[in-house]
């Protein structure tokens, strides 16, 4: 009986307002961009997001080190950025190249990378990293900038 309530909280919770974002980040000449599952606001003053992110992707250490990233909201039917950001290229691989050559960028304040494909991007400093006992974790951002690229 758990198992059907568990089932219907995981279906429940699908319905939440979201969208797609791909999370950015670079340190050093190195950039990562992973697909995430979550973002909202989490206070306003200061201007603050918080983003859920699968463990073990490669963008970890350098959301650690350059301590800041960019969200950046794309259209649901963007299959590139998708395929291109997806999560199960956990483990960076350098044959496959850098995601980021397929589509025009831009930075803002920190340097992360922002896709000019982007519906809305923030970008932001880390004040915040929560690593929970789960297969997410969550990052808590003070947004520095934003741009509006389209719209819906």
């Amino acid at each position: 009986m758990a198992d059907a309530r568990i089932d219907d909280a995981k279906a429940a919770i699908e319905r939440i307002p979201g969208g797609t974002f791909v999370m950015t980040a670079s340190f050093e000449g190195k950039r990562a961009g992973v697909m995430v599952r979550s973002v909202q606001p989490c206070a306003d003053e200061p201007l603050l997001i918080c983003v859920a992110a699968r463990k073990g992707h490669w963008i970890e250490p350098l959301i650690r080190d350059s301590h800041a990233f960019a969200i950046c909201r794309v259209a649901p039917d963007n299959r590139l950025i998708q395929r291109k950001f997806s999560t199960e290229l956990a483990d960076h691989d350098e044959t496959r190249g850098d995601p980021f050559d397929a589509f025009p960028i831009e930075t803002l304040v920190t340097g992360s990378p922002v896709l000019l494909r982007s519906i809305v991007a923030f970008d932001c400093e880390v004040v915040r990293h929560f690593d929970l006992e789960a297969d997410h974790e969550l990052f808590v951002g003070q947004v520095l900038a934003s741009r509006m690229y389209g719209r819906e």
